[in-house]
């Protein structure tokens, strides 16, 4: 079964819808969404295991231009 997290992320001002158009781009990101409140951008990714979540959020979605900070939030099944 597939690891799933909400990752949280807080664009440069001004670059919000940017950074929503290219995470929505990166494989394994389902989707990304411009929000509002403390954070700028949701994504939903979908990963094979923590380690490969680890990566994504890592390698791909920190390296995006405009991304300053994330916040990963894995889902629980309860």
């Amino acid at each position: 079964m597939a690891l799933t997290a909400y990752v949280l992320i807080n664009a440069h001002p001004g670059q919000t819808g940017e950074v929503a158009t290219k995470v929505k781009g990166i494989t394994g990101v389902k989707s990304a969404h411009a929000i509002t409140g403390p954070f700028d951008v949701i994504a939903y990714v979908e990963a094979e295991d923590l380690n490969s979540l680890g990566r994504t959020v890592i390698s791909e979605i920190q390296a995006v231009a405009g991304v300053a900070r994330t916040t990963t939030c894995p889902t629980v099944e309860l």
